[in-house]
């Protein structure tokens, strides 16, 4: 089976085909990509996190006992607890975020949905998320999951990332463009 999809490879991709198969049995498939997303949005919101996931200074006691609290405190799902536990035990939680990512990505194609990444200037709304969903479901023909992230050096406008296709619309490349081409004039 992990051979179906290129997602699946590797040492993230046989945690989250593991973690699909438990969440699966538990009947916990969405409460743990809810998990899983909101711990990829802590993990990217704080480098202190980010450095006891990643630096090998941290014993595996203490990472262990670490994201246990932060999991605690999140009041996350049973089933996404005890992985997270499993990925710290084997000194795997450098890699967390893209278990995450394979988790989602697999979930996201046996549902027939297709994943794209919004990267904004701005928080979007609910309303404007479902309209970004509405337009890429005329556009791609299925189911679209919509993720966004805020990047506030966009200045404005946003890129979208579908598979392989992206539309930067950015006010911050636009300006990056009008730069250059005025380079090229003087």
């Amino acid at each position: 089976m992990a051979g179906e999809n290129t997602s699946l490879n590797g040492l993230a991709g046989r945690y989250a085909l593991a973690l699909l198969e438990i969440a699966e049995e538990k009947s916990a498939l969405d409460a743990v990509a809810e998990d899983l997303t909101g711990l990829k949005q802590l993990v990217s919101d704080s480098s202190e996190l980010q450095d006891l996931l990643s630096s090998p200074l941290y014993t595996r006691d203490q990472q262990v006992k670490a994201i246990s609290a932060i999991l605690d405190k999140a009041g996350v799902n049973e089933v996404t607890h005890n992985f997270a536990l499993v990925v710290a035990e084997n000194r795997r939680l450098a890699v967390l975020a893209d278990m995450a990512d394979a988790y989602l990505a697999e979930l996201a194609r046996r549902r027939g949905e297709v994943r794209a990444k919004v990267t904004a200037a701005h928080e979007l709304t609910k309303t404007q998320q479902k309209a970004i969903a509405d337009a890429l479901k005329a556009s791609a023909g299925g189911s679209v999951e919509v993720d966004v992230t805020v990047d506030e050096s966009l200045i404005g406008g946003m890129i979208v990332q579908v598979g392989s296709r992206m539309v930067d619309s950015s006010l911050r490349t636009k300006l990056q463009r009008l730069e250059l081409v005025m380079k090229g004039v003087g």
